[in-house]
């Protein structure tokens, strides 16, 4: 069969098309259907040349899981590689996205086997990926590999870290290489990767992988994103810098991130209500404060189009998982409900109720001095947040997270009694 593409076939007249498929053999219709050079976007496709690390920076959708793993399962096939990483930022990430997901190893190589309790996929023919978490920099020395592919490299919590364990461990092989797929954040790591000798970046944006998305998806997430800065980001995967007058900037977050917090003092889940339940994001923040007197940022529940109820049922849930002292809501958006909504999912959770008196950027600029001045850590990475900070200068629409995590900070910055079961 001559060489083809997706596009090439497309590109026929129907009648040629039609004509061309139907002259197909059973045996060459589906191996047709199984190359992924033909179905592949040229962006999909590994580099040509010399590389050592080829980074994907692609939007949501744009391909980037079903690229890593055809890169993968293309080396083990041809013999090319025997010994594979997979990194992941957590190992349900690495399991759910990029063994089991719909564009996963299992989907998209042959006589590919998982085996979860030894955390490894295995081929017939002896070659072994063995499964690792970016939360756990160290457990990856001793390892020795010829591939490596870690996905979501923006969401690992020490990227760098993790990065440069990586590649102390590629060192069998006659070609030893490296393929991180990720959509872009404006992390010191992402940048420094893209400035290294060996790396070959590769951008793909959503609108790129179109015709393998949902009918509308693409128009409906252009129509509310296209030309904002989270569209740029998460869309047409550009790498956007901090902006002039933001009120937080990223080296002050990256500078003070652990891997997780200490022993506190108290813990409150902040809440910034949704204006209505159609598509409207809650903020919900937990953060604690530690017997050094610093602040630590645990967790981002927020999410959007949920009910009154469901979203009062993930405050609750927050509450009970890091045994938070009280919940901190804002009374702004309908009060007395917000407050009722809250007692009625968990009558004994104590709930705090705060007026904003102030425009957002007054109150969020002692918040944003702490974070200036060192006081604040985040345990773990919070893209979406993070992302809402760095982007804020005291314009536009209402940032939900960074709202509820002005929220939290205020009021573990307050000397208040810290009984958890007491209603306040």
């Amino acid at each position: 069969m001559p060489s083809l593409s997706a596009a090439s076939i497309n590109s026929l007249p129907s009648t040629l098309r039609r004509k061309f498929l139907n002259s197909l053999s059973k045996e060459e219709a589906e191996l047709l259907l199984r190359d992924w050079n033909v179905w592949a976007g040229d962006k999909q496709k590994a580099p040509p040349g010399d590389w050592r690390v080829w980074l994907f920076l692609g939007g949501r959708g744009a391909g980037k899981t079903r690229a890593g793993a055809q890169w993968v399962g293309s080396a083990v096939n041809s013999r090319r590689a025997r010994r594979v990483a997979l990194i992941g930022a957590t190992f349900r990430d690495a399991r759910a996205v990029m063994i089991e997901g719909e564009s996963g190893l299992l989907r998209v190589t042959a006589g590919a086997t998982f085996e979860p309790s030894n955390q490894r996929v295995l081929w017939p023919d002896g070659e072994i990926a063995t499964v690792l978490s970016a939360e756990e920099p160290d457990s990856i020395r001793g390892h020795q590999f010829d591939a490596a592919w870690g996905d979501e490299f923006c969401k690992w919590q020490d990227a760098q870290g993790v990065l440069d364990m990586i590649r102390m461990a590629l060192r069998i092989g006659d070609d030893p290489r490296m393929t991180l797929t990720t959509t872009p954040r404006n992390i010191a790591a992402l940048r420094a990767l893209i400035a290294a000798p060996g790396t070959v970046v590769t951008r793909g944006a959503t609108k790129d992988n179109a015709v393998n998305l949902a009918p509308g998806f693409v128009e409906d997430l252009t129509a509310r994103y296209g030309g904002t800065r989270l569209g740029r980001q998460e869309l047409d995967a550009e790498i956007i810098e901090d902006i002039d007058g933001a009120l937080f900037r990223r080296d002050w977050i990256e500078r003070c991130r652990v891997r997780a917090a200490p022993a506190l003092k108290r813990v409150v889940v902040a809440v910034d209500p949704p204006a209505s339940a159609q598509g409207a994001e809650c903020g919900i923040i937990v953060a604690g404060l530690g017997h050094d007197s610093a602040f630590y940022v645990l967790a981002d529940c927020s999410a959007g189009g949920l009910t009154p109820g469901r979203w009062a049922r993930r405050v609750a849930d927050a509450y009970e998982a890091y045994e938070a002292d009280r919940v901190v809501a804002e009374a702004n958006q309908g009060g007395d409900m917000v407050k009722s909504v809250l007692n009625a999912e968990a009558p004994a959770m104590p709930v705090v109720m705060v007026r904003a008196t102030r425009g957002k950027s007054v109150r969020a600029e002692p918040v944003a001095q702490h974070y200036e001045k060192g006081r604040v850590h985040h345990a773990g990475v919070f893209p979406e947040l993070e992302d809402q900070m760095c982007s804020y200068d005291g314009s536009g629409e209402s940032p939900d997270r960074m709202d509820a995590l002005v929220w939290a900070i205020t009021a573990l910055d307050r000397k208040v009694p810290e009984p958890r079961a007491r209603q306040l």
